[in-house]
């Protein structure tokens, strides 16, 4: 098999879900240095070695005990090492993305940083000097707010996320494809500002996520993108509990 090639995964309900196959950790950091490979959905990765996943573990039962029954599985949660310190009131409350996205930036860029996760929430991940998680904000998602407005208000709908020609509509799709895309650019700018201010430091702000290719070049405070963070901070995570 190549170092690393994609699977569509069986019907599992999510169905832009996709699975790599990394076949050793030094394939993986070839592939990830000459960036042989992409990804769809993050949350999961499937090794030679085993199985990891931060999804919900029903999720993907059915799954690996089809595919991978021999596989050693780690599900990121409660007794799992990731060395990352939940610096959160509730520790229990932080989803796993947050914590194995928290890895993989520190491990990559150090810190301080913002991870800003493009996904069904735009979350946006502080992470400290030392690699600790530090808290952070979660706002609706771009896909979901499109949705929302499709559904809510009688004469809008569903139109393409692309950077539109000017901020300054002349249509109805060019006003929504303005106010989603620049007014969450916007957005991410004016919470990176906020952070920053409060962390009293310059952190680096890597992207991530699905919209992260679209959304990365479109905000002025974004200075990394990584669209594999997860999967790369799944691998982490599965090489310190191996």
């Amino acid at each position: 098999m190549t170092p690393c090639a994609a699977w569509t995964t069986p019907s599992t309900g999510c169905s832009d879900v996709r699975i790599f196959h990394i076949a050793t950790a030094t394939d993986w950091a070839a592939a990830q240095a000459s960036g042989s490979y992409t990804t769809s959905t993050r949350g999961v990765s499937v090794l030679d070695e085993g199985f990891i996943h931060a999804s919900r573990e029903d999720q993907w039962e059915g799954v690996r005990d089809r595919y991978y029954a021999d596989a050693h599985t780690v599900v990121v949660g409660p007794g799992v090492k990731t060395g990352v310190p939940l610096l959160y009131d509730n520790p229990k409350e932080v989803g796993p993305d947050r914590i194995v996205n928290t890895l993989a930036a520190h491990t990559l860029y150090g810190g301080p940083a913002i991870v800003v996760d493009f996904g069904t929430s735009t979350n946006f991940d502080v992470v400290s000097a030392k690699g600790e998680f530090l808290g952070g904000a979660l706002a609706p998602g771009v896909e979901i707010s499109v949705d929302a407005l499709a559904s809510r208000a009688a004469r809008l709908f569903k139109v393409e996320l692309t950077e539109p020609r000017s901020v300054i509509g002349k249509t109805t799709v060019d006003a929504l494809q303005s106010g989603l895309v620049y007014g969450f650019a916007s957005q991410v700018d004016g919470m990176v500002e906020r952070i920053s201010k409060e962390l009293g430091a310059d952190p680096i702000v890597i992207a991530t996520g699905g919209l992260s290719h679209l959304m990365s070049d479109l905000c002025d405070s974004i200075d990394e993108h990584e669209p594999d963070l997860t999967l790369i901070g799944l691998r982490l995570v599965y090489e310190k509990n191996a």
